[in-house]
């Protein structure tokens, strides 16, 4: 089973409902934390943890032995991305940030030999053991790589590989490709919004990717008591999401992410909340 923790605009909270709600949820389950959020992955410093065992993520780019080249330029007529650029005697030269590492360029180089296997770092994911009985694993991509695609699809496969009995899923926030492919496979997304003209915008945009997956959508309104809530009831109303829980604007939860511990852990208000949440979960999966 899976369920991801997503919302279309940044820092609604949404990485903090995703940790406490799976320490509240290991009550239930077996599960595997996911940190898919891999341009700016902060769950493991909320669960106050350094992430271990790190594997590369390393993609195809490839390389010209120029003493077999015949600068027959195909290379460069086959690479949609322009990543490939030629001299005027028909000599490649590779850009490599533009490099998309689809292999097209080997695939129709008509000479054996002439393209060898490259290598191009992506990033890394990591498995990481938590204090509180699961597993986090993290995707991280590499400071200035604009491709984020990989290094997801790398780190949710690691996820998957711990054969958990549930993978909870924070995505990055937005409705991005790489946010469409965390979510791939979920039976429940649970959006965080905030009672905000953006909050607002954005939460429909994730309802709206949730409607075109085919997968149920639960909203959880963060910071409710900063705004106006009812512009939110009327979109999930329309999208036929039920919302599930509001968190207040709360010194508590603020100190607990300073700190590095999950307020979930305490004995305050709020962390009824996030167990309250967790077992609407559980009931909901099971």
């Amino acid at each position: 089973m899976q369920i991801a923790v997503s919302g279309g605009k940044g820092g609604t909270g949404k990485s903090t409902l995703a940790v406490n709600i799976a320490i509240a949820l290991k009550e239930y389950f077996d599960l595997t934390l996911a940190d898919l959020d891999v341009e700016a992955p902060n769950d493991h410093i909320l669960l106050g943890i350094k992430l271990q065992n790190e594997e590369p993520v390393e993609l195809f780019i490839p390389r010209f032995d120029y003493s077999k080249c015949i600068r027959c330029k195909k290379c460069a007529e086959v690479c949609e991305e322009h990543a490939i650029i030629t001299m005027r005697d028909g000599t490649p030269f590779l850009m490599p940030t533009l490099c998309s590492s689809c292999g097209a360029c080997k695939i129709v180089c008509p000479v054996e030999g002439a393209i060898l296997q490259g290598k191009k770092l992506m990033g890394h994911t990591y498995v990481t053991k938590t204090p509180y009985g699961f597993p986090l694993v993290t995707g991280k991509l590499l400071e200035g790589e604009e491709r984020a695609m990989p290094v997801v699809v790398a780190a949710k496969k690691r996820a998957k590989t711990l054969n958990k009995e549930l993978l909870i899923v924070d995505t990055a926030a937005g409705t991005s490709n790489t946010v469409s492919k965390a979510l791939e496979d979920s039976q429940l997304i649970i959006a965080v919004t905030e009672p905000t003209p953006l909050g607002l915008h954005d939460l429909e945009l994730t309802l709206k990717l949730s409607h075109i997956m085919g997968i149920k959508a639960r909203i959880v309104i963060n910071r409710g008591d900063l705004g106006n809530k009812n512009n939110i009831r009327k979109l999930a109303h329309r999208y036929k999401a039920e919302i599930v829980a509001e968190i207040p604007y709360s010194e508590n939860i603020l100190k607990s992410y300073v700190e590095g511990k999950p307020v979930v852990l305490s004995d305050c208000e709020e962390a009824e909340i996030f167990r309250t949440l967790a077992k609407e979960v559980a009931d909901y999966l099971r």
